[in-house]
């Protein structure tokens, strides 16, 4: 998928207050970004102005251009961006982008990598990733935008992969037994 040149609110799935922004790809408003820079696409991290009907107006994002944290006010949000309409070199941004809350990586240790892919094949540098609270996570922000993700070990194995949404490996039981540990649950190797 190309970049277009300018998105607006026919562009979103969801638009106004009364939508969440966190963990998603938004929109900007032209109007409210330098005469020189073009990037209007930007994941939302966080913010008291990125739940629905906000208390505050402050939110947190990423730019899917270069990679710079920006810090913006709701208002300046037209709306999210319909997932089938991100490009592709703003894919490969977002799958480099760590979970809010990811542990500090000088002072712990990773236990995965995440990658996600293109159709064709193509991926960006793996994220390290240091729990399987991360992991989780990375998946969630990932899935709906990406065409396969892939979660390795720090021997390289693969411990989990989506494709299009579904769930590869481990079977969903596997899965639900995962994420449910109090009912014997197993444990990411």
């Amino acid at each position: 998928m190309e970049e277009k040149e300018r998105y607006n609110e026919n562009d979103c799935v969801e638009a106004g207050l009364s939508c969440s922004i966190k963990g998603k790809v938004v929109i900007l408003n032209r109007e409210s970004l330098p005469p020189c820079s073009q990037n209007q696409l930007y994941y939302c991290l966080c913010g008291n102005g990125a739940g629905v009907n906000p208390t505050g107006r402050a939110v947190f994002l990423v730019s899917l251009r270069t990679g710079e944290f920006s810090l913006k006010n709701r208002n300046e949000v037209v709306g999210v961006l319909k997932p089938e309409l991100l490009p592709d070199q703003a894919k490969l941004q977002l799958s480099q982008i760590r979970p809010v809350g990811a542990l500090d990586l000088q002072n712990h240790e990773p236990k995965y990598s995440g990658y996600s892919f293109l159709p064709d094949g193509r991926y960006a540098a793996g994220v390290w990733l240091c729990s399987e609270q991360e992991v989780l996570s990375y998946v969630e922000m990932q899935k709906s935008y990406q065409h396969r993700i892939m979660i390795c070990d720090r021997e390289d194995f693969c411990v989990l992969e989506m494709e299009s949404g579904k769930l590869l490996h481990p079977s969903q039981k596997e899965l639900d037994a995962f994420r449910c540990p109090q009912d014997g649950g197993i444990e990411m190797i």
